[in-house]
């Protein structure tokens, strides 16, 4: 075996597969984005299922209702299928693994709290540790002033049905950089006024 046949050998090696394309969380991001009025986050009675056409299976609305805790008010078929279950009334953190639930809790805080957009990618608590989903949650204003969170997932094709994520990566995007202190302004000197005698006219009678 000679030196120029190993080189073919080593150059016909398997390609490296293309990434995934999650068109989830891209769709609902761009829809999103589109809703910004000046900038401002969208409300949550500008949404309209037209706008996430396709995607809709995937696509969430959740409301804070604790420090790191988000229950999930509607959910999509696709949802239902990887967590086994309804997920409507339950905290999002039931799609992740014991371990994993802290540091989603602190996500959830800076996405209603800074506010922030932030994107997970996810991997299978059973798998190899590829890539198998991915989720985005961005924050939505409330007329009742609730804390609400739009999230949507998109998965692989190989994605399997009934697990438990963990986040392999992340990443956090401020909506709006944190205001400068403002100083106190200099106090206001104070004059101190004598008290001047009113003159009284007299009249008298003689």
């Amino acid at each position: 075996m000679d030196l120029k046949f190993l080189e073919l050998a080593r150059f016909r090696a398997s390609p490296t597969p293309a990434p995934v394309v999650f068109d989830g969380p891209s769709q609902v991001r761009a829809y999103w984005e589109s809703l910004r009025q000046a900038g401002a986050i969208p409300t949550r009675a500008a949404l309209d299922p037209r706008g996430m056409t396709g995607v809709l299976d995937r696509v969430f609305l959740a409301e804070r209702i604790g420090r790191g805790v988000a229950q999930v008010r509607i959910a999509g078929s696709a949802l239902t299928e990887i967590g086994g279950m309804d997920l409507r009334g339950l905290p999002l953190t039931v799609l992740f693994c014991a371990e994993t639930r802290d540091l989603v809790g602190q996500i959830l805080e800076q996405v209603t709290h800074e506010p922030a957009v932030a994107e997970l990618d996810l991997v299978s608590d059973r798998g190899n540790g590829q890539v198998i989903a991915q989720l985005a949650l961005m924050p939505l204003a409330d007329d009742q002033d609730r804390k609400l969170v739009l999230g949507a997932f998109g998965f692989a094709p190989e994605a399997q049905r009934r697990c438990k994520f963990k986040i392999a990566r992340r990443r956090e995007q401020r909506l709006f950089g944190r205001p400068e202190p403002v100083a106190a302004p200099a106090p206001v000197p104070v004059i101190t006024s004598r008290r001047v005698a009113h003159l009284t006219l007299v009249h008298s009678k003689e």
